[in-house]
Order: structure tokens, then sequence, then C-alpha cells
């Protein structure tokens, strides 16, 4: 069972992100990075990629929160938040729906790594890559909060945290991947512990 978003059907598909279409179409864009950067030393390789992944897990934290829960006043708002992620709250286990689809995610990246590339060179690619490493792997998270029944105890805690925010405190919990900026910006639910 999936919300439906769009009227027509080729629009509804491409609403869709099966995991079978996610996880290589990612992996080739990581691969594709992490080759153009390559003429970095490996400790600047490793430092932007950290900053890059740390940069995007305050990202995930701050559109969660601020754009994804906006309460618009207009019919119009309220339909956007319904189309970029209510629909994910109306049926959290659905399996098409726990990641982006790649009509919003890809021309979004392009963009990304476009500008990074332009303020500062291939140096950016890296760090953009780190980026794009911490969106996969956001994503993956919480795919697999919705639809694996992993036992691994840090899983465990990341599962715990985001299932709160869906089932008991819509206003708590925003982050996905970590607990660290809910724990910083007051918005962790006391439940999380």
């Amino acid at each position: 069972m999936t919300v439906r978003l769009f009227k027509n059907a080729w629009l509804e598909s491409l609403t869709y992100m099966p995991i079978y279409v996610y996880v290589p179409v990612w992996t080739s864009f990581i691969v594709i990075l992490f080759i153009d950067c390559l003429p970095q030393s490996f400790g600047q390789l490793v430092c932007a990629y950290v900053v890059g992944f740390l940069v995007w897990t305050l990202t995930e934290y701050l559109a969660h929160r601020f754009l994804f829960h906006f309460k618009f006043s207009s019919e119009f708002g309220r339909k956007f938040v319904f189309l970029i992620h209510g629909n994910h709250h109306e049926l959290p286990k659905d399996k098409l729906r726990n990641m982006m689809p790649l009509i919003v995610t890809i021309p979004i990246a392009v963009l990304l790594w476009w500008a990074s590339h332009a303020l500062a060179g291939k140096a950016s690619t890296a760090y953009f890559g780190g980026f794009l490493v911490g969106y996969v792997f956001y994503d993956l998270v919480h795919y697999a909060c919705h639809q694996w029944g992993l036992t691994w105890s840090p899983f465990l805690r990341l599962k715990r945290h985001h299932l709160i925010h869906h089932y008991s405190v819509p206003d708590k919990n925003f982050a996905v991947s970590t607990t660290f900026w809910d724990s910083i910006f007051h918005t962790k639910s006391r439940r999380s512990s």
C-alpha cells in the first residue's frame, strides 16, 4: 500500500524510490566523486570527507526540523510539505517512499556538486563526497528503521530515536543518522534514552 501523490500514473511513478535502484545509483555517484578527488593527499581527502559528512548531519537535522515539518498557513504550503514529507508520516512503512526519489535528489546533488566545484575547485569534491556519503548513510539508516529488523545495538538506538518521532512525539527527534543535533538543540525526546 502506498499514499498516492499524483493522479498521473507516470508522474506518480517518478515519486517512488525502491532500494534496488537507490543503492546502485548512489554508489556510482560516490565512486565517481571519489575518483574525481583522488589527486589530493590521503589526509586532505579524509579530512574533507569527514567535514562533508558532519555538515550533512546538520543539514539533515535542519531540513527535517524546519522544512519537512514547517506549518504553512496556505493550502499550497501544506500540500508541498505533504508531498515532500507528510506522506511519509501518513504511511511510514511504505517501502517506496522511505527515501527521496531520484527525480528530486539527482538534480540537487548535481547542482551542489557544481556549486562546490565552482567555489573551491577539486578540493571541494572530497568535501561534497563526504556530504553525499552522509546523505546515503542517512537514507539507508532511515530505510532500515522502517523496513529492516536489525538488532545491532547502535542501530537500535537510532531506530528507537526515529520511531519515537513518528509514533509519539513528532515535534522531537528530527535527526535520523545521529542523535547529536537533537541533544545540542534540545529537541531530543526524553523517551529516546
